[in-house]
């Protein structure tokens, strides 16, 4: 991809702190706020890329390596995705999302860390009962990946988990195969359980004091309120996809990488900043087109900044025989099962090896007269001349 014109360090560089005086925000929000601004700048520190032989040169700064960061992403995905490798099993997968009503969006921000933790506990405790139930046919131990996403395309507040799940479960030394290859568990079934569940956690975290309410939600800190919102929330449509993800494990691989390690908005699709507006590009699935949309620079950086994810809060989770305790083990009965070995670890390689493969640009060469680049460390002195970003 060529590199994007403008980036979302753009905006927070040139509206980022009258943002900030207008809506003031924690310490930690401020502080990731200047990581993506610095990201890849002087002030990070840097190395300088030099050709002995025809004098060409270019700096290059370090990354924030920030979670948030839309540049910091693709490396930390590849290896994750590499590492998924040695887990694929030659079996059919599904894609599945379950997406939460938004009557619960006011309450997931101001308690993202018990909300969210409750909808993976929910779609866990959904998707695992329905593989033991009799009815489906399995009744034993699925496996499968969730990945939380908070965002809808134009940036607003959407919450939902994207889950792996190979058509299969493990009970006890063998692996038993979904005996349909289109099917797994109906859908409005999955809606149902999974709706009374996420309901009677989130009961039972508000009457164990465990949720937070104060500005434009104080008013559910009484429990009448409360209960009507639980209540309205049964009316309501409970969306959850699922579909077969078609073609052999390793496009389900590339498949899950889609989603694995997504910021809310990629660079690509910011197209303007200028005079205080935002234009960006937005999908419209239903349409089947592409579309721009305009914000103000400051909703825009508020919009951007509902999804920051709480401190060490893991938006990946492993569960039933994928979890980290159990795979190990699991995986080795299952392939036994299957009569299949597992697949080719991926290549022992170092980062100038893993670039030349994913990109086909290798670093060490000129891209003037193709010599051997050297490599220094820019000094204190280089980096303060550095200019700035724009």
């Amino acid at each position: 991809m060529p590199k994007p014109r403008h980036e979302v360090a753009d905006v927070l560089r040139l509206y980022g702190d009258a943002f900030l005086k207008e809506r003031p925000q924690s310490k930690r929000v401020r502080s990731i706020i200047n990581l993506l601004k610095i990201c890849r700048t002087s002030a990070l520190g840097g190395h300088l890329d030099y050709c002995p032989k025809c004098d060409w040169k270019k700096p290059s700064y370090n990354s924030c390596r920030n979670r948030h960061c839309p540049k910091c992403q693709t490396m930390v995905k590849e290896k994750w995705i590499e590492q998924r490798q040695e887990e694929l099993l030659p079996v059919p997968y599904f894609h599945c999302v379950f997406t939460l009503p938004h009557e619960f969006n006011p309450i997931i921000l101001q308690n993202k860390k018990v909300m969210l933790t409750l909808l993976f506990k929910a779609v866990n405790e959904t998707l695992t009962g329905f593989a033991k139930h009799k009815n489906w046919k399995l009744e034993g131990q699925p496996g499968f990946i969730a990945v939380l996403h908070t965002w809808a395309q134009n940036l607003t507040d959407h919450f939902h988990l994207h889950v792996i799940i190979p058509a299969g479960v493990l009970r006890g030394d063998e692996f038993i195969r979904s005996p349909r290859e289109d099917f797994l568990f109906p859908v409005p079934a999955l809606k149902s359980v999974f709706a009374a569940k996420y309901r009677d956690h989130v009961m039972k975290a508000f009457t164990d004091g465990k949720l937070c309410f104060y500005r434009d939600t104080k008013h559910l800190s009484e429990p009448p309120a409360f209960k009507r919102l639980l209540n309205s929330t049964k009316k309501k449509k409970w969306n959850i996809y699922l579909k077969r993800a078609f073609g052999g494990p390793e496009h389900v691989l590339e498949y899950l990488g889609r989603y694995t390690h997504r910021v809310a908005i990629s660079n690509h699709r910011i197209k303007s900043i200028n005079n205080g507006k935002v234009i960006f590009t937005v999908r419209d699935r239903k349409k089947d087109k592409t579309k721009c949309i305009t914000l103000s620079a400051h909703e825009f950086i508020r919009r951007f900044l509902l999804h920051i994810l709480p401190k060490r809060f893991m938006k990946i989770r492993f569960y039933g025989f994928l979890s980290h305790k159990n795979k190990k083990t699991a995986l080795a009965i299952i392939r036994k099962s299957l009569g299949v070995n597992p697949p080719a670890p991926p290549p022992d390689e170092n980062i100038i090896e893993k670039i030349l493969r994913l990109t086909g640009k290798d670093i060490t060469r000129c891209p003037k007269c193709n010599g051997l680049l050297s490599v220094r460390k820019l000094s204190e002195f280089e980096l303060s001349r550095a200019p700035p970003k724009r």
